[in-house]
Formats: C-alpha cells, sequence, structure tokens
C-alpha cells in the first residue's frame, strides 16, 4: 500500500521572493504624501528602514511621480510608524484623510502586505481608452487597408 504525495514539491522562495513579489502589487497612485518616521536608535527601527528604502525605489516611485517621501528622524524612543496621506479623490469615496500604519512590531513583509490590503486597494481603477487592434479586426470594421487596384 503507498501513501499518496502531497503538499509542494519544492520549497517556496523565502522571504526575499515574498518581498518581492509584495512590492510589484504596490501602487501608490491613490497616496499624495507619505511620511515615515522613526527613532534610529530603536529597537524596531530597522523593518521601517528597509520598507522607506523599498518605497524609494524606481519602480515604486513611478507608480505616482507627484508623491512626497518625507523621512522624519526622532531622537525621543519614539516607536516607528508610517502616515499615507491620501488624495482629495480618495479621501471622499473611502472617507478617510491618512492611513497610519504603527510598524513597531511588525517586519518589513508584513508592512509590505499591510500597505498593499489597505493602501494599494484604494487605488483608482485604470480605464483602457484605446484598445491595440489586430489586422483582421481592422479591415472587419473599415475595409481599409486593403488591396488597390
Amino acid at each position: 500500500m503507498s501513501i499518496k504525495v502531497g503538499g509542494a514539491f519544492r520549497r517556496s522562495g523565502g522571504i526575499v521572493s515574498a518581498i518581492g513579489k509584495q512590492l510589484k502589487l504596490v501602487n501608490l497612485k491613490a497616496v499624495q504624501r507619505i511620511t515615515v518616521s522613526f527613532d534610529p536608535f530603536h529597537e524596531s527601527a530597522v523593518p521601517t528602514r528597509e520598507f522607506l528604502h523599498h518605497l524609494s525605489a524606481p519602480k515604486i516611485s513611478q507608480t505616482n511621480p507627484t508623491c512626497v517621501l518625507k523621512t522624519e528622524v526622532f531622537c525621543d524612543r519614539r516607536p516607528p510608524s508610517i502616515v499615507f496621506q491620501l488624495i482629495p479623490s480618495v479621501q471622499a469615496e473611502a472617507k478617510l484623510k491618512k492611513v497610519e500604519l504603527n510598524s513597531e512590531n511588525l517586519s518589513t513583509l508584513e508592512l509590505l502586505k499591510l500597505c498593499n490590503r489597505h493602501v494599494s486597494a484604494l487605488a483608482p481603477k485604470e480605464i483602457v481608452t484605446s484598445a491595440v487592434k489586430t489586422k483582421s479586426e481592422k479591415k472587419a470594421v473599415g475595409g481599409a487597408g486593403g488591396k488597390r487596384r
């Protein structure tokens, strides 16, 4: 009698691939300003600084070029926090002015997941204005581009 094999056949990519997967989902179109504040001597400031590093990457900043990323460094043992100030149109729709994450006991991956769940979900949906047409679709619509005699 054989035992049926279950589960995954290979291991997951680990924490690095999970962070990469979450970074691909980040969308800052609903955000006007991001304020990251931390005390560099606080025990849990490292994940917040890594999150700040990931947010300042060019691919993430291209999702909203008008978004301002501000860093506040304190020296009073205050726990780290991240504040996302939303754009006015999203504020009216979501009935929120800002989203604040207290990142004292969170890892970088957890911060990215929370950002995607609460901030990227508020991003306005893109409307496709012009779709790419194939040659056969163009012929069927107008007949233009055919042979001339």
